[in-house]
């Protein structure tokens, strides 16, 4: 054999040539995949049979494709790494979109592989078969329909580029089922030339960074409003911004997504901001001087009404998404980049040039923001007769901040109350769907959230009314020996729902009151999980240890007070020094109760 002729041998032994299913199985395996989470159909068969022969995959078998995008969702923001989801066809992809909009929404990384009829009867109305690409076109950072096989190995691995690359969002890939059959090589991440150059950047630009710098230097009243993105930057991120915030002396807040990036024992820690956050959080950003937003995007729920936002502050905004910027809100300095990156040239700079914060003005930034304090904006009036629900959240908080903890939740007040009582020292401790706002996301992220981390405390802190939207994904729990806790606010309303009817609709409680629930600890049981109960507040301590201490699944039906409303609030349209606070909002709870009795 000549010398050419054994290179030739070589390139041919080292050639894999595949099935479409088996390159997808393999691409997976070779990004590192551990986890999907699925649901089969006929349109993604050939994969599943793929799946079968590699055990390195360990498939999650959901009861809805929405359950499996949200339980990917769990496992990626606790993780940092992209969840992957694999469903069929038609309506199985059509119920997968929610979740995938709820991704793109959070900023979450996932993949999405669907399947789709043979590309013959592409157009054709087949069995099963919905415009995947086309539906998804406006919800995905980037979606893909697999005309040949040869075409899949890159496509994946461009997939999860794409993904995990920038600002972070969710990728789908639409399979025709000829394709999953067909043969071609198989070509490694490293080995693939991607058709998308996307690099997206990550290094401020030095000359902004310097003129930020110079501006928080000059600041009397400046804070640091934090968002997702710098949980998505990663725990370094979360580093840099404690070390930033201590030197130049600066009050520090978060969005919703954000809770966890800096520590909430930190005594510049203000709380989180936006439609029902602190009054102190509000107050500093409206009256501030110069305002550095770092990985948020000035969202509605943040910044109240616009022609009324921080109207006499500067503002630098720092995120990777370059249409982030100037599209919400305004601002003096935009810098494009990855908040880690920007922390650290920030520093640098801050050191460099020899800064001092202005203490003097910071002292009275301080004092101005103590007094804010003092109104004790969360504070809720006790009762030994009926559990409060701000009460709940502050014993499940007190009795497992000690444990290895994950928190979910579903979509409405107890979200809220999770988000103001239950306290976060890191990140990626903190799951929630903020966006979109879905309601059922809590039990399959939590489900996500425990695969991935097999040995922690998982809480999904819920309400009666968005538990029952995902509530089969007990079922997934109870198979896979999840030992996920489902806490439970039950005050038989749509909570939110009931608010804002009764401060903005004339208390004309249309439709909101849940009139025939089920019993929780029933169901729970049938499902195979533990159910547990508690409605006096003397009852509320010794069951929480019991679900605690449970090697297993559980729900906690926690009747709590029905008329209680979740305040501080800035109304729709308002601005952050136009919040209501509890004081000023009449006890109506005796309209309620009448209310629903008359709903049953």
């Amino acid at each position: 054999m000549t010398a050419h002729q054994t290179i030739q041998a070589d390139a041919a032994s080292k050639t894999r040539i595949m099935t479409g299913a088996e390159i997808v199985v393999q691409a997976l395996v070779d990004q590192g995949v551990d986890t999907l989470f699925g649901y089969p159909g006929g349109a993604v068969l050939p994969i599943y049979d793929a799946l079968f022969h590699q055990p390195k995959l360990n498939h999650v078998l959901v009861r809805h494709e929405q359950g499996a995008t949200h339980a990917a969702e769990g496992y990626a923001r606790s993780t940092g790494k992209p969840g992957v989801v694999l469903v069929t066809s038609g309506p199985g992809a059509t119920n997968a979109v929610t979740g995938i909009v709820d991704a793109l929404m959070d900023s979450i990384p996932m993949v999405v592989i669907t399947g789709q009829v043979p590309t013959h009867l592409i157009g054709s109305d087949a069995f099963q078969e919905a415009d995947t690409v086309g539906i998804t076109r406006p919800c995905t950072k980037h979606n893909y329909l697999v005309k040949r096989a040869e075409d899949l190995p890159r496509i994946i691995h461009e997939a999860f580029h794409i993904a995990t690359s920038g600002r972070p969002g969710p990728v789908v890939i639409d399979i025709p089922k000829d394709v999953q059959f067909a043969q071609a090589p198989y070509q490694g991440p490293d080995e693939v030339r991607h058709a998308h150059a996307y690099a997206p950047q990550t290094k401020g630009d030095p000359a902004r960074i310097a003129e930020a710098v110079e501006l928080i230097a000059r600041a009397k009243r400046p804070i640091f409003y934090t968002g997702g993105g710098i949980i998505n930057a990663g725990p370094r991120a979360s580093e840099l911004l404690r070390e930033f915030a201590a030197l130049t002396g600066a009050p520090v807040t978060s969005t919703l997504m954000g809770l966890g990036a800096f520590p909430a024992a930190d005594p510049a820690w203000l709380g989180m901001v936006g439609m029902h956050g602190t009054f102190e959080a509000n107050n500093a950003m409206h009256d501030c001087d110069v305002m550095v937003c770092l990985g948020a995007r000035f969202d509605d729920r943040v910044t109240g009404r616009l022609d009324a936002f921080s109207p006499g502050s500067k503002k630098i905004h720092v995120d990777i998404d370059p249409s982030s910027i100037n599209k919400n809100v305004r601002v003096e300095v935009g810098i494009i980049g990855d908040c880690a990156s920007v922390l650290e040239d920030m520093l640098a700079a801050w050191k460099g040039r020899g800064h001092q914060p202005n203490r003097a003005a910071l002292s009275v930034w301080w004092g101005q923001i103590d007094d804010w304090r003092a109104r004790q904006c969360l504070r809720y009036r006790a009762s030994d007769e009926v559990i409060k629900p701000q009460q709940a959240i502050e014993r499940l908080y007190a009795l497992s901040k000690d444990r290895d903890v994950y928190v979910t939740t579903e979509v409405g007040q107890h979200q809220m109350w999770a988000a103001q009582f239950f306290r976060f020292e890191e990140p990626n401790r903190w799951m929630t769907s903020g966006g979109l706002g879905t309601m059922g996301y809590g039990l399959p992220a939590a489900i996500g959230v425990q695969l991935a981390h097999p040995d922690a405390l998982v809480v999904d802190i819920a309400g009666e009314a968005s538990i029952q939207m995902c509530i089969q994904e007990l079922s997934t729990a109870v198979q896979y020996g999840l030992p996920v806790k489902i806490f439970i606010l039950n005050n038989e309303w749509m909570g939110m729902v009931r608010q804002w009817q009764q401060l903005l609709h004339g208390e004309r409680y249309s439709h909101s009151y849940s009139s025939s629930l089920p019993d929780f600890v029933k169901l729970a049981e049938a499902y195979g999980c533990k159910g547990l109960r508690a409605e006096r507040p003397e009852e509320l301590d010794a069951r929480i240890r019991e679900m605690l201490d449970y090697d297993g699944p559980v729900v906690f039906d926690c009747r709590v007070e029905k008329a209680e409303n979740c305040l501080p609030m800035i109304p729709s349209g308002k601005a952050h020094n136009e919040m209501i606070l509890a004081e000023e909002v009449e006890d109506i709870g005796s309209v309620i109760d009448e209310a629903g009795r008359k709903l049953v």
